[in-house]
């Protein structure tokens, strides 16, 4: 079986010291087109630099943060604007709204996040979306854009079944991480995750957060990563009634044309 996973936070510090090695491992288990995730200007270009270094499994996206909103200036924007027309980079993002901790203020984050739609507009690339606690706003800006928008993803879906439904209405395609693999935060994700049409569901890690809590042997060091991408769609089969099969080859079909990879 082939997997992509997503979304996953290759730059990030935790995995300095055997990258390539976690790379290696997951293409050992299928897992052998990995999306890395940009959410600031730095990483967004250190992203590209990973995924211009093995360009047949890696890909990146390029964007700002909600909780980094606060520090993109114009120049910022620009670079990210630069990024977004590069091959390797494949969507843009991670962006949009988090009310939760309020890192940056909100009228900022709206601010960058209808910023990076435009930008999503202009190079006809799909958009890869946050959302923590602000549904209603973040809702009511993508229904103005999607029409323009050359497809979108609700990164990490964990919200209530009407949200999933509202994003499915407007066209949206749902993001599912180990969190469903929680049987205490993930129980009400697990129950409605077969509301989900085949042709939009897609599979990640959003490692190295995020570790699937029913691993039968966890990593000592607590970390997640690609390899246990498989196991993630195990359980994500088990909730939707379907085989493993079905969803490795949907998930991977629907990753493959909304990233727009060969």
């Amino acid at each position: 079986m082939d997997w992509i996973d997503i979304g996953i936070n290759l730059t990030n510090k935790r995995f300095d010291h055997d990258r390539e090695q976690v790379i290696d491992s997951a293409i050992e288990v299928g897992v052998n087109k990995l999306v890395i995730t940009g959410t600031s200007v730095r990483e967004s270009q250190r992203a590209l630099l990973m995924a211009n270094e093995r360009p047949d499994t890696l890909f990146s996206t390029a964007g700002c943060h909600p909780h980094d909103a606060k520090s993109l200036d114009e120049d910022g924007l620009a670079q990210i604007d630069s990024l977004a027309n590069e091959q390797q980079v494949v969507a843009i993002g991670e962006c949009g709204l988090d009310f939760n901790r309020n890192f940056s203020p909100k009228e900022k984050q709206i601010e960058v996040f209808k910023q990076q739609l435009e930008l999503a507009v202009k190079v006809q690339k799909p958009v890869f979306l946050h959302e923590r606690d602000a549904f209603d706003t973040q809702y009511q800006i993508l229904k103005d854009y999607l029409p323009s928008l050359n497809g979108a993803v609700s990164h990490c879906f964990t919200g209530q079944q009407a949200h999933l439904e509202a994003y499915l209405s407007l066209g949206l395609s749902i993001g599912i991480t180990g969190w469903i693999c929680d049987e205490r935060r993930g129980k009400a994700l697990y129950d409605i995750v077969k509301f989900i049409p085949d042709d939009r569901l897609m599979v990640e890690t959003d490692g190295p957060y995020l570790t699937p809590r029913n691993l039968p042997k966890k990593p000592k060091d607590g970390r997640n990563e690609p390899r246990f991408l498989p196991h993630i769609a195990k359980t994500i089969a088990e909730a939707r009634g379907q085989s493993l099969q079905h969803i490795a080859e949907i998930s991977y079909t629907n990753s493959c044309h909304f990233f727009n990879l060969d």
